[in-house]
């Protein structure tokens, strides 16, 4: 009765538009103050705080911090011009070069809007003066910069291992091949339909030319400390040099160094901006996370959590099964809820159940946060659509009616990434060994 009864509460809270954090909250204190049941009030206000005050939490709003300076900094311009340099006059190069600078810039920004708003502002005016489709460029940018909460360091990532203990470097290296896999299906799409549809080559090559004038030296010079970002931040963390808190920490003075002192594309002035900025996007966050430590422990003292594992168990006998539901039921919930605390809230409930069927926990977590990460750019309420169309000056729904073909692609790869744990264990068993 009272695990039944913190779902219940939860589910009803959110339903009628309560905050999440604060429908945990309810979800908590119900059947202690209903049915004596779940701990004490106390002991939830205790769980809220050691929620918070947790060591590797911090480096979720230092990740979110070095993306905005990166992004301020821009960085994202040098990393398209270094992948147009290679693939910008080839049919579909162009596209296929917003593609692989979302996918680079997701590993140093952690975040699917940051990603998609840092290079979609600088790339959706440039495709659409080549020639491109105004709302096909949005829509090629609002599903591409989901893969900036694939690629490592991604923060989804970073709360699916505060919610579950999973390894952070572990799940780090899970998502590369996925997201890599990801953005060549996104490719290929863009590149049958630029042969469909007859690019203005004409004007591509003429643009193209203007860069390659410039020479590979220059175009490799001035993207070669973006491009040193995310492996200075892996290689630390793969190596065993700093924890992934630490990583957090050296990103955020590797944006700043590179911003300031190389680049010199912001000032010390346009710090304390930032820093609100930062501020601004974790602080809701932030109470989530305090607030799902105490949600947690209540579901484990009303043994909720046992129900949900023993109603699994009972109800599939397959991984194949269960990722199969799950998979639908994720890429169902990331169109109506935010990825943060969709991943707080289900990672821990769903984990030991799918662990007693097979499931590893790293590939589990690929899946969730793919599944959630294509939501971003899924109506109604996707959040890179409405990034997306604002650049555009378009209309989010004309956007997501021109990206249901690159999130066709997403799913196709989706299935791959379900269904083939070796893409998202590989690299880990590799690192283990």
């Amino acid at each position: 009765m009272a695990a039944i009864m913190v779902f219940a509460v939860f589910l009803v809270a959110i339903f009628v538009s309560v905050p999440i954090g604060m429908s945990m909250v309810l979800g908590s204190v119900a059947p202690i103050m209903l049915l004596g049941k779940g701990g004490t009030i106390e002991q939830v206000l205790n769980n809220c705080f050691s929620g918070a005050n947790s060591t590797p939490i911090l480096a979720v709003p230092l990740f979110i911090l070095g993306g905005v300076i990166m992004a301020e900094g821009g960085i994202s311009r040098k990393l398209f011009n270094f992948f147009s340099y290679f693939v910008g006059k080839l049919p579909g190069g162009v596209p296929c070069a917003v593609i692989l600078t979302c996918l680079f810039y997701g590993a140093i920004s952690g975040s699917g809007p940051a990603t998609t708003a840092a290079v979609g502002a600088m790339c959706i005016p440039f495709m659409v003066s080549l020639g491109y489709n105004r709302t096909w460029s949005a829509g090629l940018i609002a599903v591409a910069g989901g893969l900036g909460v694939i690629i490592p360091p991604s923060i989804p990532f970073v709360l699916y291992s505060l919610a579950t203990g999973v390894s952070t470097g572990d799940l780090f290296l899970g998502g590369v091949f996925p997201g890599i896999l990801i953005g060549g299906a996104m490719m290929i799409y863009a590149i049958a339909y630029c042969l469909r549809h007859n690019e203005n080559q004409a004007t591509i090559n003429e643009r193209m030319n203007e860069l390659h004038a410039q020479g590979l030296g220059k175009i490799f010079r001035e993207s070669f400390w973006a491009l040193l970002c995310p492996i200075i931040v892996l290689g630390g963390i793969y190596t065993g040099f700093v924890t992934p808190t630490e990583a957090a920490v050296v990103s955020v003075f590797y944006a700043l160094i590179v911003s300031l002192f190389i680049y010199k594309s912001i000032t010390v002035k346009q710090l304390i901006p930032f820093l609100c900025s930062s501020v601004k996007t974790y602080g809701g966050l932030a109470f989530v996370l305090a607030f799902a430590t105490a949600f947690g422990r209540v579901l484990s003292l009303t043994k909720a959590t046992k129900v949900v594992q023993d109603f699994i168990i009972a109800n599939f006998t397959t991984s194949f099964s269960v990722l199969t539901v799950c998979m639908l039921f994720f890429l169902i919930l990331g169109m109506v809820m935010d990825t943060g605390p969709a991943i707080i809230i289900l990672a821990p409930v769903l984990l030991p159940a799918v662990q007693e069927l097979g499931v590893d926990p790293v590939h589990f977590g690929v899946i969730l946060v793919c599944c959630l990460s294509i939501g971003l750019a899924t109506p109604p309420f996707g959040l890179d659509l409405f990034v997306a169309g604002n650049l555009a000056e378009e209309q989010p729904m004309d956007v997501a009616k021109k990206a249901i073909p690159f999130m066709l692609a997403f799913f196709i790869a989706m299935l791959m990434i379900t269904y083939i744990p070796g893409i998202s264990t590989t690299l880990v068993n590799i690192m283990k060994r």
